[in-house]
């Protein structure tokens, strides 16, 4: 390669890097900020918040609490995307990393039930449809920015970043929590330690707002967002087109949202509450693990560049129905290193299932409709997956008092997930950037 080659090259390599750490970052500090508050609300947020119901009702209408503001991911799909065309993309992201920690500060600073009585509980789950509102603004426009600037090799490989940034994010917010705990003890956490990792929000917000400022300068974003912007499309286009891609990308995700959020928030909290483990180390314990889930992220993402999409997609959820049900009895032992097993088991299903989404979903759709597709299609699998998996276990848990019943909602859901992805024809190396391609759902 000539010296006159051989600088454009390193330029462009270097643009792609920052471009892969604003969509790694942006979604590290956004899920840190969710996850502060799914486990908290296992935690903490019940007797805090909703008194009045009972112990068991105020747990309930605790988990319940982390359901609402997924349904207002698809509202947030739909306004950033529409915003993002008129005002540009890169506000968008800022924005909605913005939106995202305000939202979560606040909490950190909200009076109780038994401070102002049932106005505390209007606030916080007020501020959580906040949450839920930006996050369904972020995913979409940083799954394509990492996709559609890959080389057509590596397209599994680059989409893994923003994925990752779920992994991380939890690894933040659960060593946060272990953290304080340890510092500060348990009592002092119920009292007002809880705060904190809600209002260390505020540093990360300035440290994205830094990071992605850097990449908006990079002419690389530009041309992506002119991308994304081509690919914003009227919904009456999308579902009169792709309304089966929509399904299906939804379908694909529930088991993977659903189990990630029992790891996310109700392992610890049955941990403790039910079986009476100590706080700390199960909090350490689950920090541990989620670099399980990082890895296997990482490696799900290479993994289809090499196998395909769908392949690694049904290994990764056949490894979790498999694994939905011994888990239980491991963690049911009480013991911190059966339960460290439990969930490291769990996260080699949750990363292969997880690191090949950002590349299946922008490749199932044409370019016209991609940034509207994708984004929907996600929203809606987290409220049909994630939204009330930890109320549903519960629920499961309270009725039948067993933990392994929910180790079979588990199973039965992922079996819908493992039959949806399977009926995608496999999309590697479909041209990403062609108006029209062929219809990547089996018929």
């Amino acid at each position: 390669m000539s010296q006159s080659a051989a600088a454009p090259a390193a330029i462009n390599r270097r643009e792609e890097r920052k471009v892969l750490a604003g969509t790694l970052v942006g979604t590290t500090i956004e899920w840190y900020d969710f996850f502060i508050y799914a486990q908290a609300a296992g935690l903490v947020l019940g007797p805090l918040f909703f008194a009045p119901l009972g112990e068991t009702g105020a747990q309930l209408a605790s988990w319940a609490s982390i359901g609402i503001s997924f349904l207002f991911r698809p509202l947030g799909a739909i306004v950033a995307g529409h915003l993002g065309d008129k005002l540009g993309r890169k506000k968008m992201l800022v924005f909605t990393l913005i939106m995202m920690g305000v939202s979560t500060s606040l909490i950190g600073v909200l009076p109780t039930h038994a401070q102002i009585g049932a106005g505390a509980a209007i606030l916080l789950i007020a501020l959580r449809v906040l949450q839920g509102f930006s996050a369904g603004g972020e995913w979409g426009g940083a799954a394509l920015m990492s996709v559609e600037h890959a080389p057509d090799n590596r397209r599994g490989f680059f989409g893994a970043y923003p994925q990752i940034g779920v992994p991380c994010g939890m690894i933040l917010a659960t060593f946060t929590m272990w953290i304080l705990t340890t510092i500060i003890g348990n009592d002092a956490f119920l009292t007002w330690g809880w705060r904190v990792p809600f209002l260390f929000s505020i540093v990360l917000i300035v440290i994205g707002y830094l990071i992605r400022r850097s990449v908006e300068e990079s002419p690389v974003f530009a041309a992506l967002q002119i991308r994304k912007k081509e690919s914003s499309a009227p919904l009456g286009q999308l579902f009169k087109h792709n309304t089966r891609e929509v399904i299906l990308t939804a379908l694909i995700f529930i088991a993977n949202n659903a189990a990630g959020y029992l790891l996310i928030a109700f392992f610890a909290t049955y941990a403790t509450k039910t079986l009476g483990m100590e706080r700390g180390p199960v909090l350490l314990a689950t920090t541990l693990s989620s670099f399980g889930w990082l890895f296997f992220t990482m490696y799900g993402g290479i993994l289809s560049d090499k196998l395909g999409r769908v392949r690694t997609f049904q290994i990764g959820y056949a490894l979790v129905a498999i694994w939905s049900i011994p888990m239980w009895f491991l963690i049911d032992t009480a013991n911190i290193y059966w339960y460290f097993v439990a969930l490291f088991g769990l996260t080699i299903g949750l990363g292969l299932s997880y690191g090949p989404q950002s590349a299946l979903y922008a490749e199932m759709f044409p370019a016209r409709v991609r940034y509207s597709g994708v984004s929907i299609g996600y929203a809606l699998g987290a409220i049909l997956g994630g939204a009330f998996a930890p109320l549903i276990a519960a629920v499961l848990l309270s009725n039948t008092g067993h933990s392994w019943s929910i180790g079979i909602y588990i199973v039965v859901i992922t079996i819908i997930s493992f039959v949806a992805v399977s009926l995608v024809k496999e999309t590697r190396g479909v041209d990403l950037h062609v108006e029209h391609h062929v219809n990547h759902v089996e018929k």
